[in-house]
């Protein structure tokens, strides 16, 4: 496919609390060789933002007008160790913390910046992951069912 054709946005990646060094790093060289920014993306999906209701449906300007800071330590967290591995944010990354059902909330970060493509983990193995995927769904699958743009999946490399 010449160069041309594929779309010049950046790439989103979806990172969760544990994300892999491997994940981070397949995303990294990927958004190098197309030359395109790359957004390491956490979703918090306790968090809603009255902002996405419609102005006539709001009832207040926030559901937690106060500040709290232990809301934050969880983005500063994982923008250190995203640092460790990339370095600081600028031109090739930077880090957004957004909030809501994960799958929604990648597809509207990757609208609203014209992303050419996403990229999740795999998700992680065992009893306790498959558990929780049964429950709260797979976002692999999800986001490719409701995406328009491609999603790439990763897997982690067998030891």
């Amino acid at each position: 496919m010449p160069d041309e054709d594929w779309p010049d946005g950046p790439i989103i990646l979806g990172v969760d609390w544990n994300f892999s060094e491997h994940l981070i790093r397949t995303a990294a060289a990927l958004a190098a060789a197309l030359k395109v920014h790359l957004i390491c993306a956490f979703v918090d999906p306790a968090s809603y933002l009255t902002e996405w209701a419609p102005g006539n449906q709001r009832t207040a300007l926030s559901l937690d007008p106060s500040v709290n800071e232990e809301a934050e330590y969880p983005s500063g967290h994982l923008q250190r160790k995203l640092e460790a591995i990339l370095g600081k944010p600028g031109e090739t990354w930077s880090f957004r913390m957004i909030n809501g059902d994960v799958p929604k909330a990648l597809n509207r970060l990757a609208e609203n910046t014209d992303a050419a493509l996403l990229i999740v983990g795999a998700g992680r193995p065992g009893t306790l992951a498959w558990l929780d995927r049964t429950l709260e769904g797979a976002v692999p699958v999800t986001l490719t069912h409701q995406q328009q743009r491609p999603v790439l999946i990763v897997p982690e490399p067998r030891t």
